[in-house]
This record gives C-alpha cells, structure tokens and sequence, in this order.
C-alpha cells in the first residue's frame, strides 16, 4: 500500500510522496469486552456497508458516525497497517457510545463519478447526512443525541456537514480545523516533505514541479467556470465546479455561524494539518464557551503516539488511537449529554 494524501479531493486522492509502506499488518483483533457489532447499510446513490458498533446493553446511547479523509477510505480509514476508525469504534463503544462508520463511495463504486461535474457534497457530504439519519433510526440510539466525528478533510466539513444536518448534538474536529485551501495545503505538504531531504527529494521536487500549473489553474477559477464539466486533467476526474465548491467553503466563517457544541482535537506532530492552522481557524471563530479544544505533544494526523520528525514513515508502524484521545471524547459526549 502506498501512503496517500489525507488532505485533498476524497475521491482524487491525490498521491503525493509515492513511499512504500512495508506489507505489516496489525495482528488480527478479536471485539473487546462489552462491544457487539452488526452490518448495516448506508442508503444513498451508491448504498455504502457500514458497521454499527454498540455497547453491550439496552441503551438509548448516544451515538456518533465516523467521516473519513481523503483518497477511498474504508470503514476502517486504514492508512497502511493502521485502523484508527475501528480503534475510535470500539474505543467509544467501552465507553457508552454507538458508533457508525462505513465505506466511502469512492471506495464502493468509484465510476460512479465518471462523467459527473460532482462536487464535495456529491463526494462527502451527501453521505454523512445519510448516515446520520441512519443513525438516529437505530433502536439502541438516543436520536436526540447524535454527534458527527471527522478525520481530516471529514474534519474540516464537519461544520458545513453539522450546519447542513441541524440536528446534531455537536461535532467533533481531528486534524480538520484550518482555513487554508485545499491546494495550498497540497502544495505545503509536498514542501514540507521536500525540507525533510532524502532519497525522495527529486521525485518529490519532480511531482511539485508537475502540480504548479494545476495548482495555479485552480487558484484562478472564477464562479462562471463552474459550468464546464470537463475534467481537469491529473485531479482524478474533477472538474471546476468540484475545486470553485471547495474554494468557497470556509470551516472557521461556518463554525462561527453554527451554534452547536464542539471539540477539537489537534496532534502536535501533525505534518499535514499543522498545529499553526489551529490558531488561525480559532482567531476567525472568536471565543466560545462551548469550544473545547484539546492538543497532543506526541500526537500524529492519525493521533497514533511517534518520537522525532514527523513523516510519512510514521503512517508505516503498527499503532493505536491514544486511548486518552478516546477518553477525551467520551468525557466531552457525556458533558454535553448532561447540559440537555
């Protein structure tokens, strides 16, 4: 498996720094104690399997769906030999909290974009609303009390996701909280690659080399080129009105607005998602008691613990979700429960 861009089109998966990961994978897992699971679909142009994770009892719990990054994730999000959507899974289920987390469409049916001038609605959007609908329909789920978990590029929708919805009990931002454009972030993370030397530096110096002029089209976009569905070449089929959709999106503007709880949570070894973004994101939004925002000395994108410079390789060990990180996000769930 190649490492893959978190940050980006979902469906193009634009692949940057091409480094092999070893074929390791995580010994196989048996459910943890006090967790049950069961397949489920999410209904939609592609219907998506997914898998509800519960704890064991009658409930009504609260519940929350899991919103992946970029590239055609699966249910898991697996990034090499790590599934830190299943460790949030069954992390949150040992604490009360049924959880939702599915395959992306891109995954399931990626021609199903074929030919369609598609958008990040289209791509993402569309079906995390399905699933939390899905969600709320569960028997053992207080629909009251449903919140919405993004990883990455599913972070930083989360509030248009949430503001869309107007149903959620709060959302929950991992790695996502940024206003910089989509192709800036690109462009930064191949520079930051580049800053780090190695056997890499010309293939990745070729590859920046490649992208400028796609970077500088897409900077250039105006709203009356929406129109043309032509696909710009190297993007992974997207057109104009996919980047111009993007482009005018701004996470920090949409979290002001939206009035609803939330938490988020930043890895301080985030390579990707630097912690500096965080910052910005927090300047525009202004104050808010009900903003919880928590950081991670040793934390990566995946919030899988590492030791020294960041890099792709750290996307290559076997690891966790820090089990703080889980406990921090129950905690916060409860907390909100208890002001209802």
């Amino acid at each position: 498996m190649n490492y893959r861009m978190l940050i980006g089109s979902i469906t193009v998966a634009v692949a940057v720094a091409v480094l092999p990961l070893p074929p390791c994978q995580l010994h196989a897992q048996t459910l943890p104690e006090g967790v049950v699971e069961r397949e489920i679909t999410v209904p939609g142009p592609v219907p998506l399997p997914g898998t509800l994770t519960l704890p064991v009892g009658k409930g009504p719990f609260p519940g929350l769906i899991l919103v992946h990054g970029s590239g055609p994730g699966d249910r898991d999000e697996t990034i090499g030999p790590n599934k830190p959507f299943r460790d949030l899974a069954w992390g949150l289920a040992q604490q009360g909290i049924v959880v939702l987390r599915f395959d992306k469409r891109a995954k399931v049916q990626g021609a199903w974009y074929a030919g369609k001038n598609f958008t990040v609605y289209d791509e993402t959007i569309e079906d995390a609303l399905s699933a939390l609908t899905v969600l709320r329909h569960e028997p053992e789920v207080d629909a009251r009390r449903t919140f919405q978990l993004g990883l990455s590029l599913g972070a930083m929708l989360a509030p248009r996701i949430g503001k869309a919805d107007g149903k959620v009990a709060g959302i929950i931002i991992m790695a996502g909280a940024t206003r910089v454009q989509v192709m800036d972030q690109i462009e930064r993370q191949l520079k930051y690659l580049l800053s780090l030397g190695g056997p890499d530096s010309l293939a990745l110096t070729a590859q920046l080399a490649g992208l400028a002029p796609l970077i500088a089209h897409v900077r250039a976009l105006k709203p009356s080129d929406s129109s043309d569905a032509t696909p710009l070449p190297g993007l992974g089929g997207t057109g104009t009105k996919y980047w111009l959709d993007l482009a005018s999106y701004d996470p920090a503007a949409t979290m002001r607005d939206l009035h609803i709880p939330a938490l988020v949570l930043q890895g301080m070894r985030d390579f990707q998602v630097a912690p500096d973004q965080l910052d910005d994101w927090l300047r525009v939004v202004g104050p808010r008691t009900d903003i919880t925002v928590k950081r991670y000395p040793s934390l990566s994108h995946l919030f899988i613990a590492g030791t020294g410079t960041p890099s792709p390789a750290d996307y290559a060990t076997a690891g966790h979700v820090d089990p703080q990180v889980i406990t921090d996000i129950a905690a916060w769930v409860r907390a909100v429960d208890s002001r209802k």
